[in-house]
């Protein structure tokens, strides 16, 4: 397996130092956050000028803040300055961020999603961009096609994905999905989809890198307990503070894979604003399932059930209250990665 982390540069300065430093300890990947703080790209492009060798991704542009064309534009700008080392990650986001901060329509993100990944490709080509869609319609009447001006590149695509449909649309145009909210020996709410897209477009599970993410953090097993318990009310938030109050795709995800009851019900407390009542129905299990929190031990056989269900790329979200912390954490974890690829071979993989 490959290792990635993600960084989102609203935290700060050390958020870039932070991953300057971890090409050090040997990171393959840095994905870069977009939510609604720091931008993705700007961050980038200074990592470009400060890495030599680690891939750098944004973890994700989203889908309908920018035209096609300019995410393009702005993938093929960063593969350039960093020496075609750069990987397009695209979202869709949810709704309260596209219409409630950005003010753009949230409608059909499955449609927009497919139409900017054509048009993103066009526009790689260095051919004259022409596209006619529900969503997107280049040129506009009366207006001529016209082509970048910047050298074709060919720039890896990535779509973070989690319901089915989107899932599907990943197996069938992308070279890589960026999951979350995973739980290996329930995999298949996840691949099943992807492979039904691989199949549509005449390909096998080779030709896609699975990339999951997931915080890491080591522990003794007397603090495992205290650790497992403080993560709780940020589960909780996924589950019920993320999205609107009619869609959630993180609840949805985890209703996928055996919680429905719990994620309903986790969502209601929530909304109703009791917000330690909501922390307090997550169990241990939920946390465990999808982390890579344990002794080195059970991080250890955890990565191995990762890898063998077929994951390709795996995204560590380090814990640590310090800079120092993080990078021996994630240190600590690409040892475990490395030393997991020198021994026993995986019983099953994917691409990457």
């Amino acid at each position: 397996m490959r290792t990635a982390t993600t960084i989102e540069a609203s935290a700060g300065r050390d958020a870039v130092e932070f991953a300057i430093e971890a090409e050090k300890l040997g990171l393959d990947v840095c994905w870069v956050a977009e939510a609604w703080g720091a931008d993705a790209p700007s961050p980038l492009g200074y990592l470009a000028a400060r890495t030599t060798r680690m891939l750098l991704g944004s973890g994700v542009i989203q889908v309908g803040t920018r035209s096609p064309v300019l995410i393009a534009q702005t993938a093929m700008t960063l593969a350039q300055l960093s020496g075609g080392r750069f990987l397009l990650g695209l979202g869709a986001s949810g709704p309260q961020v596209i219409e409630g901060l950005h003010g753009t329509p949230f409608g059909h993100p499955l449609g927009r999603m497919r139409e900017t990944v054509t048009i993103v490709r066009r526009v790689f080509s260095g051919e004259k961009v022409s596209f006619s869609g529900r969503h997107y319609e280049i040129p506009l009447a009366d207006a001529k096609p016209m082509r970048v001006a910047l050298p074709p590149a060919q720039v890896p695509v990535y779509l973070a994905t989690l319901s089915p449909k989107m899932l599907e649309l990943t197996g069938e145009v992308a070279d890589g999905w960026l999951g979350t909210s995973f739980v290996p020996e329930r995999a298949d709410a996840y691949l099943s989809h992807l492979d039904a897209g691989l199949a549509r477009s005449g390909r096998t599970r080779a030709s896609l890198d699975i990339c999951q993410g997931a915080e890491i953090a080591l522990v003794d097993e007397a603090d495992l307990a205290a650790t497992v318990a403080s993560r709780k009310k940020e589960l909780a938030f996924s589950l019920g503070g993320m999205g609107t109050a009619t869609a959630n795709f993180y609840n949805d995800a985890y209703s996928r894979q055996g919680w429905a009851e719990v994620a309903a019900r986790v969502r209601e407390r929530w909304q109703a604003g009791h917000r330690d009542g909501a922390a307090a129905l997550v169990t241990d299990d939920m946390v465990l399932a999808t982390t890579l929190i344990g002794t080195e031990d059970m991080v250890r056989a955890r990565l191995r059930t990762w890898r063998d269900a077929g994951v390709d790329t795996v995204r560590l979200y380090p814990a640590g209250d310090t800079l120092p912390a993080r990078l021996d954490t994630l240190g600590r974890g690409i040892d475990l990665v490395r030393a997991l690829g020198q021994a026993d071979p995986p019983e099953s993989g994917g691409g990457g």
